[in-house]
């Protein structure tokens, strides 16, 4: 498994300013984690990431159904 310095230093990014060159690593490693799982596993992850986000920060993110229950009302 590549380290975070291997994917910052990937050679298709390595030319990019600093803070770019974050984003894309984190991006790839996103991209090398995820590739094998299927749709139910990523959906999983991603609602998971979520979660810890919220409980980290103590916020709380729309989900699309309040988005329609709103328009409903």
């Amino acid at each position: 498994m590549r380290s975070y310095a291997d994917y910052m230093n990937d050679p298709d990014i390595i030319d990019e300013p600093m803070a770019l060159r974050e984003v894309h690593a984190i991006r790839l490693m996103i991209q090398d984690e995820t590739k094998d799982m299927t749709l139910d596993q990523r959906m999983e992850r991603t609602q998971r990431s979520v979660r810890d986000a919220e409980e980290q920060y103590g916020i709380k993110f729309r989900r699309p159904d309040d988005v329609l229950a709103r328009k409903v009302m």
